[in-house]
């Protein structure tokens, strides 16, 4: 590869992915429930790719209501979305993103079990290979790295709509190129994004810097609630409180960054109660604790330094299980 950034799969595996792709008149895609930057650039960037090529696309992901996080809303590509509920039922290839397994599809697991060929694009350690296909490479700083060495076996040229896409989803998941996995090679994955003239600073803006002033006065909140003990900082955040100050979950992702700089905690946590009065718990490391390995004993996934799980337990019952998965001795 061009920029040595995504070193696995083998080639077959490309050639099998490709070949399926190129013999399609229509594809299928889809990403994990509540998109993240990476999860939804790498579905428009290649949406985009393949409209180039004349092929059909339908791209969604399982989530109810269907909304475009609205840090997300100025990507390209998003009049290629439709709702879940317009999916195909039994798609003949279906394209998934950043999805570890078939639980995280939301609703469109269905569809995507009764798909003739799936090929999934993704980065997690805890990927479940649930595809026909498995592009997976568990080095890779994000799953666009992948999309980016797949629109180019594809003959696809990176235009600046698709870097927008790509470079949106490799910020995402490197933390604005500060996390571990920021290596030389993906540097230089970004440096010819940008030779498109994609405006970097204004993505970096609407992905990291424009917020409701709701969600300042809220942070307030769930700063002053944080909790240190034994390397843990938490906090977590209820319904009430989202509608008090007029946000929603996705408005305070950004969050978790501003607790993981405390000093004496080696994992920040943040629970976030959903509309079920379930708790979507994230959590990030700095590099001593696998949280990935912890939030796949309890359901979820992710990698070593940013992960996250779902529990229907109260509060109190998911920090005690999530506090002994942290403990236990990994292999």
């Amino acid at each position: 590869m061009t920029d040595a950034a995504v070193r696995a799969p083998a080639g077959p595996v490309w050639d099998e992915a490709v070949g399926l792709l190129r013999s399609a008149d229509e594809v299928a895609l889809a990403c994990h429930v509540g998109p993240d930057g990476d999860a939804l650039g790498s579905l428009l960037a290649l949406a985009i790719g393949l409209r180039s090529l004349g092929k059909r696309v339908v791209a969604s992901w399982g989530s109810e209501p269907f909304e475009v996080p609205a840090q997300y809303a100025f990507l390209p590509g998003l009049d290629l979305l439709t709702p879940p509920e317009s999916f195909p039922a039994a798609p003949e290839l279906l394209v998934t993103f950043d999805t570890g397994s078939l639980d995280r599809l939301g609703v469109l697991a269905g569809n995507a079990k009764n798909a003739a060929h799936v090929v999934v694009v993704d980065h997690h350690v805890s990927n479940t290979r649930f595809g026909t296909v498995n592009l997976l490479d568990t080095d890779a700083a994000a799953s666009a790295l992948l999309v980016d060495e797949l629109l180019r076996r594809l003959g696809v040229p990176i235009d600046a709509d698709i870097a927008a896409c790509l470079y949106t989803g490799l910020t995402t998941d490197t933390g604005s190129f500060k996390y571990q996995a920021t290596t030389p090679a993906v540097h230089g994955v970004a440096a010819r994004l940008l030779e498109t003239g994609i405006d970097h600073a204004a993505i970096a803006r609407e992905v990291w810097d424009t917020k409701p002033f709701g969600y300042v006065k809220l942070l307030g909140v769930l700063l002053g609630r944080a909790t240190l003990e034994d390397g843990l900082v938490w906090t977590w955040s209820t319904q009430a409180d989202f509608a008090a100050y007029g946000v929603t979950m996705d408005d305070i992702e950004g969050a978790i960054d501003v607790l993981r700089t405390t000093v004496e905690a080696e994992v920040a946590v943040i629970c976030k109660e959903t509309p079920e009065g379930s708790y979507a718990v994230s959590m990030r490391a700095k590099g001593a604790t696998d949280v990935g390995a912890a939030a796949v004993s309890l359901g979820g996934g992710g990698h070593r330094y940013a992960a996250g799980f779902t529990s229907e337990a109260d509060l109190a019952t998911t920090m005690d299980r999530l506090r002994t998965a942290l403990r236990r001795p990994r292999p």
